[in-house]
């Protein structure tokens, strides 16, 4: 049975030389998932990469595994407070390997000097906390900028 079970009753799919010491919960996840609807997406240009957890102030390796997209809510749709959960296997991570963790954006970092320059400290870039649409800029009430197509005929002719 896996419904409803908390991601720290999880541990790695593999044989290892003992079991890890359970996680706290806030330390495996974070946030709560913000919302009942989510897909669920495979990143598949860094899904071999290597990626870094920071838990409790420190980086651990892990290894990823797939990323849950909350959606339909009024957290999940804020772009202010929107979050993922990538989840991840811990593969060097002391008394923690073998534990399955789901940490958001600003809590992982992913790596692959062959596919891009790798930097040192933290990365340099802000979030996006606006919600982008075409349809409310002003134009979008004039019906010849909006239905403005290849079949329409030009009026200035």
């Amino acid at each position: 049975m896996w419904a409803r079970m908390p991601i720290t009753a999880l541990i790695a799919d593999e044989v290892l030389e003992e079991m890890p010491d359970r996680m706290d919960t806030h330390l495996a996840q974070p946030w709560d998932c913000s919302s009942r609807n989510h897909a669920i997406i495979v990143m598949d240009r860094v899904s071999s990469s290597p990626w870094l957890c920071k838990i409790h102030g420190e980086f651990f390796k892990a290894r990823y595994m797939f990323t849950i997209d909350y959606t339909d809510s009024y957290i999940s749709d804020d772009p202010a407070q929107h979050k993922q959960s990538h989840v991840l296997q811990l593969i060097d991570a002391d008394k923690w390997t073998g534990n399955i963790v789901a940490l958001p954006n600003n809590r992982v970092r992913v790596t692959n000097p062959a596919l891009w320059v790798t930097g040192e400290g933290a990365p340099d870039f802000a979030p996006s906390q606006y919600i982008h649409s075409s349809e409310i800029h002003d134009s979008y009430t004039d019906p010849h900028i909006t239905f403005n197509n290849l079949y329409q005929e030009d009026d200035n002719a």
